[in-house]
């Protein structure tokens, strides 16, 4: 198949994913309220939050399937774990979508 960029694909996702992570630290550290602030303070961090977690959970999620591509786990047919990785991290995209758009434009940060 196309094993190799299959590899090549999910480091640059990993990575990508690693660089997402990174910038939420860093806004969490320059935002000028906190969570107690007031209810979008409250509503940002539990978002953002809970998003956060997630994307680290399917960068978990893709890692290990990284792992078991380079140890040639998967084939043609027997590939579930990449394909629920797959389907995990799209989900995550999607709701980032909503999020940006609920929290960064409507909500006028």
């Amino acid at each position: 198949g196309h094993r190799t960029q299959g590899i090549y694909a999910l480091i640059v996702t990993i990575l990508l994913a690693a660089v997402f992570t990174g910038f939420q630290v860093l806004e969490y550290l320059d935002a000028p309220f906190n969570i107690s602030d007031s209810i979008y303070g409250s509503c940002f961090y539990m978002a953002t939050g809970f998003h956060g977690l997630h994307v680290f959970v399917g960068t978990v999620f893709l890692t290990v399937c990284l792992v078991r591509l380079g140890k040639f786990h998967f084939t043609r047919k027997h590939h579930f774990g990449f394909e629920a990785a797959a389907w995990y991290w799209h989900f995550v995209d999607v709701v980032w979508l909503f999020l940006f758009v609920a929290i960064y434009w409507w909500g006028g940060v």
